[in-house]
């Protein structure tokens, strides 16, 4: 079977009411016109114009080395209308020091523009064009999101001794570092009070010393887990969680019920045993902002 493809067109064709933005050429004698430029090879340039930071002739781009990203639009106005013909090809030019020059071929029939009944041409002989060049400014905002996802040790282990008798409603552990922050674990034995204190509640805090700053986030993917006395049954939960600026620590206030804890997972000297294994952890490096 063959197969086809069909090119689509660039070009967008339109009527205007609101005049050019960055320059405006008006003739007051067509024929006159048609008459001098023939001795430069038929064709004008026009005075210089600004364009954001850059010197324009027509469409000739004079600040060269540099690289120039430009949207142009063409205008001929149109008297019986009253409205602006409007052409523009909407790929962005590229101007350079080797193309300096863009523009399209072909905008209206000559027949079309030179006979008066269709208004481009307009008492007794005048016409007016224009174009629009909107530059592109170098790019100054930016960020990039990238993760961490192999660490040399991915896991955090904390032993509780003495579970059954603690009198404490919150314990922290040691801090750690992982994906170049520091973090800890934060463990309420008897229930956070919005777990009713029926469930261990646990979460992993981010230190205040790599707080977030403004507009800025970070994710951790990992795996909770208390470990099983056995070996073999640990209770594990799938953590994924958004640090920012307020917000500091992430995890479950129904973590595990607590009844469940002597049967399974207190260990013979009654410690428990609870892991962190860190899947990836996200960092931005962004521009700076003004």
């Amino acid at each position: 079977m063959g197969s086809s493809s069909t090119e689509v067109s660039t070009i967008v064709k339109n009527w205007r009411e609101h005049p050019p933005a960055s320059y405006s050429l008006k003739i007051h004698s067509f024929s006159q016109f048609e008459n001098s430029s023939s001795s430069s090879d038929d064709k004008y340039q026009s005075r210089l114009f600004s364009s954001g930071r850059y010197k324009c002739k027509s469409l000739m781009v004079f600040t060269p080395p540099t690289e120039v990203f430009a949207e142009i639009r063409f205008f001929i106005y149109n008297k019986k209308e009253n409205k602006y013909f409007t052409i523009q090809d909407v790929e962005v030019k590229r101007f350079n020091a080797l193309k300096t020059v863009w523009g399209l071929q072909q905008i209206l029939p000559c027949d079309t523009f030179s006979n008066p009944e269709n208004g481009y041409i307009f008492e007794g002989g005048q016409c007016e064009f224009g174009v629009d060049v909107i530059v592109s400014l170098p790019l100054t905002n930016w960020e990039v999101l990238s993760y961490t996802e192999k660490f040399s040790n991915s896991k955090f282990s904390w032993a509780i001794k003495n579970f059954s008798e603690l009198k404490e409603n919150v314990l922290t552990s040691k801090s750690f570092s992982m994906a170049g922050k520091k973090w800890f674990l934060k463990l309420y034995p008897k229930g956070d009070s919005r777990a009713d204190g029926k469930f261990l509640s646990i979460f992993l805090c981010l230190d205040d010393c790599d707080k977030p700053k403004d507009d800025e986030k970070i994710s951790v993917q990992a795996n909770f887990r208390v470990l099983d006395k056995r070996g073999s049954n640990h209770f594990q939960c799938q953590f994924n969680f958004w640090y920012n600026e307020q917000q500091l620590g992430g995890g479950w206030f129904e973590f595990l019920s607590l009844p469940e804890l002597p049967k399974v997972y207190l260990d013979k000297e009654d410690a428990l045993k609870v892991e962190i294994e860190f899947k990836a952890v996200s960092a931005t490096k962004y521009s700076p902002i003004i």
